[in-house]
């Protein structure tokens, strides 16, 4: 055979061994679940994100994973248990390496920590829109098209724990006691637990940012069945044999705000004039969450539900998360080996 001839058979090998090898490394359909992931990127030694389209959203959006030491030499069933980690209403999960660092806890080298996105101010709900439903559908793409993706190709298991943000404390709450059995264990970041307390702070928000304030539950009075069905307050029964930690700050400068903290941004009608805040509160949001906390914690001990609590001084703020998340992943990583 001639050295060109040889040339050309080797670089036919060459490309047929990158096609079988594009083709194997090509990312995974979720099918029925209606999802597919559109790109596979690591950003880091431990860290994977990955780009879906979502048939719940109606778009593409991102799901972090912190991969466990081990993970991409695993076997076909081989599962690890799972933190779900809870962004806030800005649903970027960016924060969680950004702002915490969480792939340099060593805690976290035996789980699949996972980080899903979420539309701005999306509730962790399925929107009501005025009764058409639709998009978007954030509980359903966490739940029925995420979970069922990480578990059939990306080692996720069954034991499941998971922590939230704000909103994402809610997020983790909600979910938990409208699915029993998901989350053995869950702990809430100044979360926004009982929405139906202060419902005005909830249009607020919405207002805020130009949303439809109809369009996430609807009115609270006219459709209050809807706001106490996404309520975890009126599901405390559901609750039962999950480990729930409930922490949050009482609006006030603490001792992680740095001299001169300015008050939160004015958010025109989340104060109520018949109740207004303490002139010392600088973050209003961050009071009404401890007020939403306390009346969870209440409800949940009169249901028999395990709770644990930390109320202190300080703002609605990230360095405050941290410290909590820190300070509650003892109990929950516990919980996983039950």
């Amino acid at each position: 055979m001639s050295v060109r001839r040889k040339a050309v058979v080797w670089i036919a090998v060459l490309l047929l061994l990158l096609l079988g090898a594009t083709a194997q490394a090509a990312p995974p359909d979720g099918g029925s679940t209606g999802i597919r992931v559109t790109e596979e990127r690591w950003i880091g030694h431990r860290l994977l994100e990955l780009t879906v389209r979502s048939t719940a959203l109606g778009g593409p959006a991102k799901v972090r994973l912190l991969t466990p030491d081990g993970w991409e030499e695993r076997g076909g069933g081989e599962r690890w248990p799972v933190l779900y980690l809870l962004a806030g209403g800005h649903g970027d999960p960016e924060a969680w390496t950004e702002d915490y660092a969480v792939e340099r806890l060593p805690q976290l080298r035996d789980v699949l920590v996972v980080m899903p996105s979420m539309p701005v101010f999306g509730f962790y709900s399925d929107w009501w829109n005025h009764g058409a439903g639709g998009a978007p559908r954030v509980e359903t793409f966490h739940l029925d098209e995420v979970r069922p993706l990480l578990e059939r190709f990306y080692g996720a298991g069954d034991r499941r724990v998971a922590a939230g943000e704000s909103q994402g404390g809610f997020g983790a709450l909600a979910y938990a006691a409208r699915h029993p059995g998901l989350f053995r264990a869950v702990a809430a970041l100044s979360g926004y637990v009982h929405p139906l307390q202060h419902p005005r702070a909830v249009r607020a928000g919405l207002d805020y940012l130009g949303l439809d304030r109809l369009a996430l539950w609807g009115d609270p009075v006219a459709q209050r069945r809807i706001w106490q069905d996404q309520d975890p307050y009126y599901r405390p029964e559901r609750l039962r044999g999950v480990e729930v930690h409930l922490s949050s700050g009482d609006g006030r400068a603490g001792v992680l705000d740095p001299p001169g903290t300015e008050p939160d941004p004015h958010v025109p009608g989340l104060e109520d004039p018949e109740d207004p805040f303490p002139k010392d509160v600088l973050s209003p949001t961050e009071a009404i969450m401890e007020a939403e906390n306390r009346a969870m914690a209440s409800r949940l001990r009169a249901h028999g539900v395990a709770v644990t609590t930390h109320f202190y001084r300080g703002t609605h703020s990230p360095p405050y998360w941290e410290r909590e998340l820190r300070g509650a992943l003892p109990a929950l990583l516990r919980t996983l080996g039950r």
